[in-house]
């Protein structure tokens, strides 16, 4: 029988194996009484302290047990493990002076009266120390022998890259002057507000506003830095990524909601810096929590290293005086919104509001006067603190690394520093410059400054010491940056017969435009040339696609390779894992997908090696819910595929509502740098792959190393017999947008059906009933892309506004139409809109259908017969038209609405499908 004793309570330990059997009870009763003694005699804190490092030396010595998610409310890296520091303090604090003085100038001036464009002062200043320990030491340049690091800079910091980028000589004081003022001076003149690689082709490398978008995009560039490394296309081995975020940026999904990947594919390529000022936009990131230890807890629960920057040096001496753990305490114990109002609060007020409720800690800093102890900084504003961290970091392996780092918004800035109203500061007054400029000891006037509206910039000379030793460690390390470089290897594109198969149509085998598509990508990636450049990318649909095919050859990549026997090894196309796999198969997140879209897609400019991405999806859950990174693939000017299958409002019902694309044309419309086509067959799929390739990875006069676009192409999954490619086969009007598929066969046709994607179908068989049971002829016209008419025919307009007096230009479609007087009726598979972009560009009377409205779960005959899209709604339509215009009589019209039911969707309750699902 046990002992009786006093009852333990039930305890639920964390992750500690409590189940395992106790080999040694005897033992184990010994360090139980050990740790209770010590808590007797030594008090909780003392007993705290010994398990801490007994974890600590538990991990050390690779014993399984887990990590905490939360520690202490101090730096990680005690003093005494911090690396020798091998900087000139004294020049690096001035450099950053420098820097701080004239990005803070540089948004001031931009709102000027007469100006007023906005920009942010606060966040910078609150990161400086963070961006200038990293360029002085860690970041390396497009020269560096390992390739160059990858830096994702915070968006609302822009302010200050310019500012250092002046002072190496890339920017000119003309420039900084023109801050957010991009066409008002000449085209290239100004800046852009945040890192916009198309704004600024030679300058940045990555967008990072929208906010979050940083975050994911740079945990999947490292992941394909891996992908490149161990396909043997690039050595990437010493290429790091840093990822610069705000804690309140912290807040977006996108932020943390792919950390896990980064853990599992161990990532120790890729370091997170989060500069922890507390504050987002309008006020606390977590007033009345710890925004710090939340991340910590997050971060670690996800099986990153974590590194808290969080004191300064001057608070080091305090924490060793700390003996029974009571200035630590108040640290874990002070919410975040609290910590604000010390840092804009007095020394006096920070002595009897932080240390003045115990004795002990007021005792521990009676020998600092109030100033000093207004001046105790936090973490991220110490370079000594901020380079361990870095050092860490970068040594670190098997984990990525995230780097917390607290600061103050605006600090150094009296008016600014802490206040919730930071964000929306954006002006500088002459007190404001005095003070700031006495701070940083600026060499400067007060004359200098009473003396004009705007403040001036400060540059110490070229050959200043501070400048000297600027350009020798950007030199040291590779170069300036930021800096994008273009340069790829050239790539031959396959010769014309790669495409011969699709315009061989299908025979009798029924197939769909998706696996039309998939024949194609085969064919492609086993092309000598390209082949391997040929990136597939699915959230988690390889199979729905067909391309489970590609299983046993390419096979998924996984750089852990395959440790396990797969379920389904016995089949032929068995599911296979390899470190040198060619798919990336990305589970159930469209947003991961994409990211690894735009790593892949501007491989050619930050590894100088074109890849191909070619990313398959649903249509409209691909492009509708990644449609802000899609706007960031073409603003980091990116190239590739994207693939929205299972397309259209009608195929897919079986899935019902969420599944039905009625819309992606007109989101991809909005995208300046997306081409979109709605292919009706497999040969117009093989053109336009061709010129997909040949636009944006081929080279010509205008574009030598390729255009900064992306093809969309919506292909669908009803299976129909593929047609041979017709002898003489418009191919610039399937590029251009349209085309005649199938002429009216009695004569002179007095309508056209302009149909796309899976419509054509529907349009050839009106086509047929029209001929047959009406006497009307209708030419059918292929439309591949209502997007490319569209935009064609606003160029042309634009051109004729700009150049009055001269010969007008006329839109493709309008001069492709003139010399015919027929009515046009247009349907697709999408809303109305779609088609109507042309509209006022197509000569006489037009009429559109579409599946405007909700999609549901039915057959495909019922949804198209309820959107009034099926052949028989387009005979209706074009007798309705002809009607209007006196050709057709309006009794025909009535006939043939009573005899095809077109509003009654249980008139095709018997039509038979096949493969109506996912």
């Amino acid at each position: 029988m046990p002992q009786s004793g006093p009852e333990r309570p039930a305890v639920i330990h964390e992750g500690l194996p409590t189940q395992l059997p106790d080999i040694d009870p005897d033992e184990t009763s010994e360090w139980v009484s050990s740790l209770d003694e010590m808590i007797d005699s030594r008090g909780r804190s003392r007993a705290r302290y010994v398990m801490l490092k007994l974890l600590e030396r538990a991990r050390e010595q690779n014993i399984g047990v887990p990590a905490l998610r939360s520690t202490d409310f101090i730096n990680t890296i005690p003093p005494e493990r911090e690396p020798w520091f091998p900087g000139n303090e004294a020049i690096e604090r001035r450099i950053r002076s420098y820097i701080r003085w004239n990005a803070a100038v540089m948004v001031s001036r931009a709102n000027r009266p007469g100006l007023g464009v906005g920009g942010h002062i606060a966040s910078y200043q609150s990161a400086a120390s963070l961006y200038e320990v990293g360029f002085n030491h860690f970041f390396r340049g497009k020269n560096h022998p390992g390739g160059g690091d990858q830096i994702y800079f915070q968006g609302h910091a822009a302010p200050g890259i310019y500012a250092r980028s002046f002072l190496e000589g890339g920017l000119s004081e003309t420039q900084l002057d023109r801050f957010r003022q991009e066409h008002s001076h000449g085209a290239g003149n100004g800046l852009s507000s945040y890192p916009h690689p198309r704004l600024m082709s030679d300058y940045w490398e990555f967008p990072t506003v929208s906010m979050g978008l940083g975050a994911i995009n740079s945990i999947y560039q490292a992941r394909f830095n891996r992908y490149l490394h161990n396909r043997g296309i690039k050595d990437t081995s010493q290429q790091h990524v840093w990822t610069f975020l705000g804690d309140g940026e912290m807040g977006e999904p996108e932020s943390l909601g792919a950390i896990g990947i980064a853990a599992r594919e161990e990532l120790d390529n890729l370091t997170f810096v989060v500069n922890c000022n507390l504050q987002q936009l309008d006020g606390p990131v977590r007033g009345n929590g710890k925004i710090i230890q939340e991340l910590e807890s997050t971060f670690r629960g996800a099986g990153w290293n974590v590194i808290k920057v969080v004191w300064g040096r001057e608070w080091d001496d305090l924490l060793a005086r700390d003996t029974d753990g009571v200035l630590v305490n108040q640290m874990n114990r002070t919410p975040d919104g609290e910590f604000q109002t010390l840092s804009v609060e007095s020394g006096a007020y920070n002595r009897e509001n932080f240390f003045g409720p115990d004795p002990r800690l007021r005792k521990m800093v009676e020998h600092l006067s109030d100033e000093e102890i207004e001046r105790l900084p936090r973490g991220g504003h110490d370079y000594r603190k901020v380079y361990a961290a870095f050092d860490a970091a970068q040594k670190h392996t098997g984990q990525p690394t995230v780097i917390l780092a607290h600061t103050i918004k605006g600090w150094l800035l009296e008016s600014f520093a802490g206040r919730n109203a930071t964000h929306q500061m954006k002006k500088l007054t002459k007190d404001d410059l005095k003070g700031f400029r006495d701070r940083l000891n600026i060499p400067i006037s007060d004359a200098q400054i009473d003396g004009s509206d705007i403040a001036p910039f400060y540059h110490p000379g070229e050959d200043s010491e501070e400048m000297q030793y600027m350009r020798a460690r950007r030199e040291a390390l590779g170069g300036s940056l930021p800096k994008r470089v273009v340069n790829p290897v050239s790539v031959k594109l396959p010769e014309d017969k790669m495409y011969d198969e699709l315009k061989k149509g299908s025979g009798k085998q029924q197939i769909a435009t998706t696996m039309a598509f998939v024949r194609l990508l085969r064919d492609l990636m086993k092309d000598p040339e390209i082949g391997h450049r040929i990136v597939p990318i699915a959230p988690d649909e390889y199979r729905t696609f067909g391309m489970d095919s590609m299983f046993p050859s390419a096979k998924i990549y996984n750089p852990a390779g395959q440790t396990y026997e797969s379920v389904d090894r016995k089949l032929l196309l068995a599911y296979k894992e390899s470190a040198q796999g060619q798919l990336l198969h990305e589970g159930i997140s469209e947003a991961g997908a994409m990211a690894s879209a735009i790593a892949a897609g501007s491989a050619y400019s930050t590894h100088g090696e074109p890849m191909i991405p070619v990313y398959l999806f649903y249509s409209m859950f691909g492009f509708q819910r990644t449609a802000d990174s899609i706007w960031a693939m073409a603003d980091q000017l990116a190239r590739g595929f994207l693939i929205g299958a299972t397309a259209g409002r009608t195929t897919l019902t079986g899935e019902g509502l969420q599944h039905a694309d009625g819309h992606s044309p007109l989101i991809a419309q909005t995208n300046p740098a997306v081409v979109h086509y709605d292919p009706a067959y497999g040969f117009e799929i093989s053109h336009i792959m061709k010129y997909g390739l040949e636009r944006m990875y081929g080279s010509t006069e205008t574009f030598p190393n390729g255009e900064d676009i992306i093809f969309y192409l919506t292909v669908y999954n009803e299976a129909i017999n593929q047609p041979t490619e017709p002898e003489d086969v418009d191919v610039e009007g399937i590029l251009k947008g349209a085309y005649v598929y199938r002429k009216a066969t009695g004569g002179e046709a007095s309508a056209r059906i302009m149909a796309s994607g899976v419509s054509v179908p529907w349009a050839l068989k009106a086509q047929e009933i029209l001929a047959a049971d009406y006497g009307v002829e209708a030419d059918v016209w292929s439309v591949t892309s209502w997007n490319e008419l569209a935009r064609d025919a606003i160029a042309a307009e634009k051109w004729n506004l700009n150049h009055p007096g001269e010969y007008s230009r006329m839109p493709y479609i309008t001069v492709k139409l003139m010399d015919t007087s027929a009515v046009t009726v247009a349907v697709s598979d999408y809303m109305r809109a779609v088609p109507d972009q042309i509209a006022r560009w197509v000569p006489g009377p037009w009429q559109s259908l579409g599946t405007d409205g909700f999609g549901f779960a039915d057959t495909r005959a019922a949804a198209r017969r309820t959107f009034q899209v099926d052949a028989e709604s387009i005979v209706v339509s074009v007798l309705q038209t002809l009607s209007q215009r006196g050709s057709v009589r309006p009794e025909t019209v009535r006939e043939a609405f009573n005899r095809f039911r077109i509003d009654d969707p249980t008139a095709v309750a018997d039509v038979p499908q096949v493969g109506g699902d996912a």
